[in-house]
């Protein structure tokens, strides 16, 4: 159509909206109503093949008769004005939503938190349960069909164009209907609607799949599955609680069988329970005993807020203590969850070409602390254990002064999942002096100094205490298990980690070469233990003095405070500007403790106490 075509001699074409596989939508106006109300005109043109007519004259059909048994139940789906064919194009008029598309709200990278979702979902499912109370499935649910209405921000439900009416009589005892057309927009659209048969827990996966979107900044179609059960993997790039968790991975749910049958109980899920009738108070409880139960074991019984032995405060963390500060400064009040909460990921390993020959699920626990304005810091918990530390004498690309080998038992603790972010950091410290400007990538230009006094007051804001790591926790954590040259095998690609790829270890091919940090978290690849990054990207401070070969280190975990010089301190990891074999595991560096350089950041540790 034209732009200034006027159609039946009263919808007045203003411009083009948008276009899509089987027409165009303009914005237009109603010259027949006082002040030329706008509208909305969809305009079908399907080609001559009778069979795609025939599947457009159905989807039009069924949306013309679906907006006008919605349109006049709910003012949250346009009213429909008109609907008609001409020479074998189909025309609907319908009411012009003035607002914005939950693209706007939601986008690649932007992180809502969970109430933001909560509410969001809620809205969303409020006005698809009257959908679905109509037997009737929308199809493809997704963030541009969701409109923000501007004069009152509510949500509106568009594009029924897509719509399946459910023919109760067709419903088998197996809840299996009728072979259709498969339509819906990838990551969106589960498997069943895929195979043409859409179910009103269908729209559910939808909701779902748009708030796991809203709340890692991954567009459904670039998360994860799980190769054995085909479920999503998004708990990883999400801070949420166990229970909204649960209702997620509820409504996408690979079989249609384990999802919410339709949105009335996935609303329900997320509407909190109206309270109870008030009670009088109950008497004061006794003071809590740390003497144990006979039914409970001794670290269950001393589960409570807060607990002072011989001057140092102590935190409960699920079943274990974290070490806080030095009690004296009683005006410091911890800003995180007391309680471990769990994520999945996945880890690959490849061969010595570089090429992935495994994929593995696992599952880390981990705290969140809240540092303020929205920035948070996840710190995994990392299991002790024994380890090798060092290269054997024939890794390739080995130097020196990564022998000899030797044993150390390193005691639990818990470490940053990424490195100390620009976010992190200004959130502690009130700057950001770091080169490769960006909140989720590493800070740099900071000395060893530098990371000491972030740990600090990172400390002092919380209530824990918090430091550099260990060059032998370090090792322990970034090796998460393995003994190969990398935690991710014999080699590695630039897929995987942020190195030069000019330069690639073994018989891996070349790879790109970024110049600059990457956003921590960008390789979806983290180690066992669930710690990202470990190799490449950014050199990480540990608190040890630099010594240039293990004869004499400590075999506890501990740092070795003792050397030649104590204003050389030691870096581990390799870098964005580094070759691939300085980001083995065992591959160390000394670097002077006042030097401030754009490939050197850290990342933190917190010490758990049996």
């Amino acid at each position: 159509m034209l732009i200034g075509e006027i159609l039946r001699n009263r919808y007045k074409i203003i411009k083009l909206l948008g276009s899509g596989g089987f027409g165009d939508t303009y914005l237009a106006e109603d010259l027949d109503l006082p002040n030329h109300p706008k509208c909305v005109v969809k305009h079908l043109k399907p080609n001559s093949d009778p069979i795609v007519l025939q599947i457009v004259r159905r989807l039009f059909d069924s949306e013309a008769q679906v907006l006008y048994r919605l349109g006049n139940d709910s003012d949250q789906i346009p009213r429909l004005f008109a609907h008609f064919e001409e020479q074998g194009e189909f025309y609907l008029v319908q009411e012009f939503v003035d607002g914005e598309d939950l693209s706007e709200e939601i986008s690649p990278g932007k992180r809502l938190t969970e109430k933001e979702v909560i509410k969001l979902l809620q809205e969303i499912l409020e006005i698809l349960a009257v959908v679905h109370k109509k037997n009737i499935i929308h199809r493809d649910i997704k963030t541009q069909n969701i409109m923000r209405r501007r004069q009152d921000s509510k949500i509106v439900l568009i594009d029924f164009g897509a719509v399946k009416e459910v023919n109760t009589m067709m419903v088998n005892a197996q809840g299996q209907t009728g072979v259709s057309v498969a339509i819906g927009t990838p990551g969106y659209m589960p498997s069943e609607q895929a195979a043409g048969q859409p179910k009103l827990c269908s729209d559910v996966y939808a909701v779902g799949m748009l708030g796991i979107y809203a709340l890692t900044g991954l567009q459904p179609h670039e998360l994860p599955k799980d190769p054995t059960n085909g479920e999503i993997i998004w708990r990883n790039w999400a801070n949420v609680s166990e229970k909204f968790a649960g209702v997620l991975n509820k409504m996408v749910s690979y079989h249609f069988r384990d999802r919410y049958p339709s949105a009335v109980e996935a609303l329900q899920a997320l509407t909190p329970q109206q309270p109870q009738r008030r009670q009088p108070p109950p008497p004061p409880a006794p003071k809590p005993q740390l003497q144990p139960t006979p039914n409970l074991s001794r670290r269950r019984a001393i589960q409570i807020a807060g607990w002072t032995v011989a001057g140092i405060s102590l935190a409960i963390i699920g079943e274990r203590l974290l070490s806080l500060s030095k009690s004296g400064d009683r005006n410091t009040t911890p800003t995180s969850s007391n309680s471990l909460q769990t994520f999945q990921f996945e880890t690959v390993t490849v061969d010595a070409q570089g090429k992935i020959n495994n994929r593995s699920n696992r599952e880390a626990k981990y705290f969140v602390e809240d540092l303020g304005n929205g920035v948070t810091l996840e710190m995994v918990q990392i299991p002790g254990g024994t380890f090798t530390m060092g290269s054997p004498a024939g890794e390739a690309k080995r130097k020196s002064n990564e022998g000899s080998q030797h044993q150390v038992k390193v005691p639990g603790f818990f470490m940053g999942k990424y490195e100390v972010t620009q976010a992190q950091y200004q959130a502690i410290m009130g700057t950001n002096p770091s080169t490769f400007k960006g909140e989720k990538r590493p800070v740099e230009t900071v000395s060893w100094d530098d990371a000491v006094e972030f740990c600090k007051k990172l400390s002092q804001k919380t209530g824990r205490t918090y430091r550099l790591p260990s060059e032998a926790e370090w090792e322990y954590a970034c090796r998460a298990g393995t003994t190969t040259p990398f935690y991710f095998g014999e080699t590695i690609t630039t897929d995987l980690v942020n190195y030069d790829g000019n330069y690639p270890y073994g018989s891996a091919p070349k790879g790109e070469n970024r110049q600059q940090t990457t956003d921590v978290g960008k390789f979806l690849c983290p180690n066992s233990f669930g710690l990202y990054d470990m190799c490449g990207n950014m050199w990480e401070g540990c608190q040890d003095v630099y010594n240039s070969n293990y004869q004499g280190a400590p075999t506890d975990g501990s740092a070795w405070l003792t050397g030649n010089n104590n204003n050389q301190k030691l870096v581990r990891g390799g870098s964005w500007l580094d070759f691939a074999k300085v980001c083995r595991s065992a591959s160390r560096q000394s670097n002077p403790r006042g030097s401030r350089n754009h490939v050197v950041g850290f990342r933190v540790v917190a010490v758990a106490v049996a």
